[in-house]
This record gives C-alpha cells, structure tokens and sequence, in this order.
C-alpha cells in the first residue's frame, strides 16, 4: 500500500499472535496414573477419591509435605522419592493421550505456538519432553522455574511472557481443577479434558472428554476472539470510480475487516459486498448498510431510516458471544470546519449549529440498547470531535461519551497532533469552489465502542488517490478514508 501523502496511514497490523498452552501430565501424557502410582507407593497404602486435592495437579513438594504431614515421615525424603518413583515410571510406561500429537502436529503446521507448562519438576518434564520431541514447544515452563506453581497463574504468566502473547489470546489445556485454576487466574480461556477427577462448565472454560478431533480452528475461537471494525463511507456507492466495486472488495479484504459499517450504500452495496465477499449483510433504507463474515442474529433499529440516521444488527461472534454493531450518517449541513476556517464561526457558534445532527446522535443512542451486550457505534458524524479540538466543546461526540461511548481511534492515539487521524478528504486537498483555498482537514468518521478493548486503530486508504476530480481511475473508492479498528471481546 502506498499512503496518500496527506494521511499518515500505514498497513493495519495482523492479528496479535495467540498461542496453546498444554499441561503435561494427564493432559499430553497418560502420566496422571503414573503420578497416582508413585505416590501409592511412596504413601504404602492405596489411594482414594479423598486424597485427590493433594495429589492430581499438585507439585511434588506440596504432596510430600501432606504426606509428612500425615505420617511424620521427613518431607524431603518423601519429596526424594516420590522424584525417584515417578521417574522411573515415565521412563518406561509414558504413553500420549489420544488425539494429543495429532493435534501438536496440526497446531505446527497451522503456524500456532505452543508451550508446555506444567507442575512437575524440570527433570521430569525433560524425560517427557525427549518422548514427545523436544522441537514441539517453544517454550517450557516447569515448577521449578516460577516461585509459586499451579494453582497460581505464575506458570501461564511466564510461558505467556516468554512467547510474548496476552494471555487473553491464548488457550490452555488441562486436565485438573488445580490446572485450571491456574489458567483462569492468568487470564487464558481453558480447554479442560479431564484425566482422572470430572471438571465442571464455566464460562470461558470448554469441556471435552478427549483431545481427539480437537482443531487449530475450534482452540482459535476458545480465547477472547478479536473483532475487525471497518467504517467506510462508499461515496455514492462508489459510482465516481471505474470497477468501483472490485476496488471496495480488495480494499476490505487488505483491511483484513471482519464487519464493516457502510454509509451512502446507493440501496445495493451492502447486498452486493456482501454477496461477493460469502459474508452476511443488513441493508436499511437508501443509504445505510452493514456486511459481516459472522452470522447475523437480529436485526435492529428503523429498517426504513431515511438518508441519515442509524441502522444496526446482532452478530454472533460464536455461541455465547454476541456484539451490536451501528452504522450511522448524520446530516452534512451545516458543516463545522467550513464555519470555522471560512466564515470565521466561534465556539458557541458552531455548538449551537450542532442541533440537527446531535438529535441525530440521541436517537441513534436511545435505540441501542441491552447494556450487557458489546456495542460498536461507527460511522460518518460529519463533525469533528471534542477530542481533536480543546477549543470547541464539539455536542455529538460529546453525547456518545456521556452515553458510555469511547473512541477507539483516541484509545489508540491519545495525542491528536502527533495522530489528527483526518478522514476527510484524501481527495480533496483543495476546496470544490475553484477558490484554491486548502481544504479544511478533520476526522469526521468514528469507530466508537461500550464493552471492548482496542488493540489498535488505523485511518485506512489504498493507493495514491489523484485529486479532485481526476478520480475515475483512483484504487481508493471513496472520498473519505475509512477507520479499522481492531478489538478484543472479552469473556
């Protein structure tokens, strides 16, 4: 992509890195029994479903000390040889867990990085790590590497620092409560396959009886998933620029935009967009229009808005998982920067020139509605923002914030100087009079949020747009640049 040399654009990031995190014992490994086993033996009595807690997901140390405990034996001779018992049947009795190196071995070539992170001691998890082949973990974690174990979220903190990943990003597979534990107080979404003890449901936690069938795919969708927001004004429906519709297509697909909220749509473009792409869409009266790769599962506000106003749906980002998301257009006229720099307007002025779209704006908020459900609010406000200009109190953006609205754009880039962000106009430097005066420069286009967490956020442009009104040719389709932002759902 070449930037527009007025927009200080650049290439929208690729999805943040995610990454698996596995349990060894009973999780990668049929080692559990063999746990159980040494133990028995070291305790010289059987165990039963009472002694679980001290045992399954529990370092050597902490079983040793509750054996002293309950016969007065010394703990470190405990520890010794439970050490000893426990090596020696891993060296001759390992045995993977069904579906276990299938799924290691589609995770490497699906790019994944996986780590091991277990309670054992390094000693152990190298004997294990020789039988699974050490080249499948980029990192390893044992207890003997962080000054508290499982079930403390030490262990999956430091494996996620090591891989530099959020641990939001990240699965973790496990196959006891303790482990568990762990994995949720570090933030990980859990796939729990139990080995020797059940393990309930919880939210943010899938329960599997086995690794078999287990997918790159299915573990991608387990963590907090990321959302793409796109806000575009298509301009006419694009109809100033030759293929104008291709040329949207790629611009969406290089934006690498999961949903994209569309204004001036000329009645076909969200059904068109969506069509060519595979992906669903909502088209509400002449102007408005939402395309999204996820399901749609409702579909909110005015189907019959006029020009301006506000359109949204339901999308489900998996079971369990739903985002809102409007689209709006607010009146043009009268528009602020033009006031400002031409007909020198001040302040109370322009505020009080605000009306029309800032009624626009509350009926918009006063039909978004459940409060538990994330919500994204984007579209072209044509004004600027309260943000940008210290000066003037700006009503519009003013209304969403008092509504609970932030603006990922601002999230991101809290400096306007160092970021103005301009989406009007990469094609119009000059004013459309002939006067040749400068085009006032703003950011008139928002991708506001409730309920999310922005990774980042970008203007976005493709090409080198000639200017006004050479513009048949251009590869950028619009004359607005468009807003992505990219965001976490949160559990």
């Amino acid at each position: 992509m070449t930037p527009h040399p007025r927009l200080p654009h650049t290439q929208v990031p690729a999805r943040p890195p995610w990454a698996v995190l596995f349990d060894m014992d009973g999780t990668l490994v049929d080692t559990e029994r063999l746990w159980w086993e040494a133990v028995e033996q070291v305790a010289g009595r059987p165990l039963t479903e009472a002694d679980e807690p001290e045992v399954l997901g529990r370092p050597v140390e902490h079983t040793a000390d509750w054996l002293a405990a309950a016969t007065g034996r010394p703990a470190a001779a405990l520890a010794a040889g439970l050490h000893r018992e426990f090596a020696d049947r891993v060296r001759t009795g390992i045995v993977p867990r069904p579906g276990a190196l299938d799924l290691l071995d589609a995770l490497a070539a699906a790019g994944v990085p996986t780590a091991l992170v277990t309670a054992s001691p390094r000693a152990v998890a190298d004997l294990v790590l020789d039988a699974l082949g050490p080249d499948r973990f980029a990192v390893s974690v044992t207890a003997d590497d962080t000054g508290r174990t499982k079930p403390a979220p030490d262990p999956y903190l430091a494996a996620c620092r090591a891989l530099g990943v959020d641990p939001a990003a990240c699965v973790a597979v496990e196959d006891t409560e303790t482990g568990v534990a762990s994995a949720e107080a570090a933030g990980c979404a859990v796939l729990a396959v139990p080995s020797l003890a059940p393990i309930g449901g919880a939210p943010g936690r899938t329960v599997r009886d086995t690794l078999v069938g287990v997918t790159p795919r299915e573990l991608s969708e387990m963590a907090a998933p990321e959302l793409r927001v796109m806000s575009w004004n298509l301009w006419l429906g694009g109809s100033p620029v030759d293929d104008h519709r291709a040329k949207q297509v790629k611009a969406i697909m290089d934006a690498g935009a999961d949903v994209v909220g569309l204004q001036e749509t000329a009645g076909t473009s969200a059904r068109e967009l969506a069509d060519a792409l595979g992906w669903h869409h909502h088209t509400a009266g002449e102007n408005l229009g939402i395309i999204s790769r996820f399901p749609v599962t409702a579909r909110l506000g005015d189907p019959d808005v006029g020009f301006y106003g506000a359109a949204g749906v339901r999308i489900a980002l998996r079971p369990g998982r739903e985002v809102e998301i409007w689209t709006a257009h607010l009146h043009y006229t009268p528009y602020g920067p033009y006031e400002f720099h031409f007909d020198g307007l001040g302040a109370d002025e322009l505020i009080a020139h605000e009306e029309v779209r800032l009624e626009q704006m509350r009926q918009a908020l006063r039909r978004i509605g459940d409060p538990e459900v994330p919500v994204v609010l984007m579209g072209d406000f044509n004004c600027p923002s309260h943000l940008d200009w210290p000066a003037v109190r700006w009503p519009v953006t003013r209304a969403a914030e008092e509504a609970g609205f932030r603006d990922s754009y601002r999230e991101a880039h809290p400096d306007p100087a160092a970021a103005p962000g301009h989406t009007w106009s990469p094609i119009h430097p000059v004013h459309e009079d002939g006067s040749g005066r400068p085009e006032p420069q703003d950011r008139i286009d928002y991708v506001l949020h409730r309920g999310l967490r922005v990774l980042d956020s970008r203007t976005w442009v493709t090409g080198d747009p000639v200017p006004w009104p050479e513009v048949a040719g251009n590869d950028w389709p619009s004359d607005h640049a468009a807003v992505v932002t990219v965001f976490a759902v949160e559990l």
